[in-house]
């Protein structure tokens, strides 16, 4: 029900219970979960695209399995594993790839990615938990806010009420939006960019990011700098970055 390819580098995680919306079950979390990691440990990869299987991105947690197995899981990834929401934490930029509605866990799961896009379409979002009488467990209250606002975040999550991918757009919930049949393309096309640049590097600056972006304090910008002068005192190559430059300078001329 998780099905996983490499194509360029890319690794490609597809939620494929279509027949129930891919609505996520305990054995699909600890395969989306394992998927995740085996990604991250892969060298070679340098960036994961997560979608759905035609109609649905993922409709959320199957309510009759969440009394069991998935509540297994959850216990067992609270002591053992470090989490982002629904997914493992990791190193490398997870690209979520909205092809169709993403609902209350499934939203939960699109959230725990680094950005989203979205299916004009058929991207649909919605924050159900208030309906269905459960507490949002995977990242609802932290992530929705950050991107959308407090006041958006609680509008979605009080009233359940369904927005399209052209206001989930114009809030800040998704980074861009694009024809259905472009959508993995595009994902691909993003996740090859950042292929170009040095995982290492990479790695590097979601950390920070993770760390100092959500800080307001005065100190945040000395401890960026700190944290600068130590990665560069003992990463920085000149002789790349000048080769380097002159390539990201080439490149730009040519996309005017």
């Amino acid at each position: 029900m998780i099905e996983i390819t490499t194509t360029d580098n890319v690794g490609l995680i597809t939620l494929a219970r279509p027949e129930a919306r891919n609505a996520l079950t305990g054995a699909m979390m600890r395969d989306l979960a394992n998927a995740v990691r085996a990604f991250d440990d892969n060298e070679a990869i340098g960036a994961i695209v997560l979608t759905g299987k035609d109609p649905a991105f993922c409709a959320g947690l199957d309510l009759r399995d969440l009394a069991t197995t998935y509540q297994d899981i959850q216990l067992a990834s609270e002591t053992t594993t470090a989490q982002r929401g629904l997914l493992p934490a990791a190193s490398k930029p997870i690209i979520a790839a909205v092809n169709g509605p993403a609902v209350t866990g499934g939203l939960e799961l699109a959230l725990g990615c680094d950005w989203m896009i979205a299916s004009r379409e058929h991207a649909t979002f919605a924050d159900t938990h208030a309906r269905v009488g459960v507490m949002p467990g995977g990242g609802m209250t932290i992530r929705l806010p950050q991107l959308i606002g407090i006041n958006r975040a609680r509008q979605m999550s009080f009233t359940g009420n369904f927005i399209g991918a052209a206001t989930a757009y114009e809030w800040g919930l998704v980074n861009e939006i694009c024809d259905h049949e472009a959508l993995l393309p595009r994902a691909f096309a993003l996740a090859g960019a950042i292929n170009e640049s040095r995982t290492h590097v990479v790695r590097e600056l979601r950390t920070m990011y993770e760390t100092l972006a959500l800080r307001s304090d005065d100190d945040v910008y000395k401890e960026e700098a700190r944290w600068s002068r130590k990665w560069m005192h003992d990463n920085f190559d000149g002789a790349s970055f000048n080769n380097q430059r002159e390539n990201i300078i080439a490149r730009g001329s040519s996309q005017q």
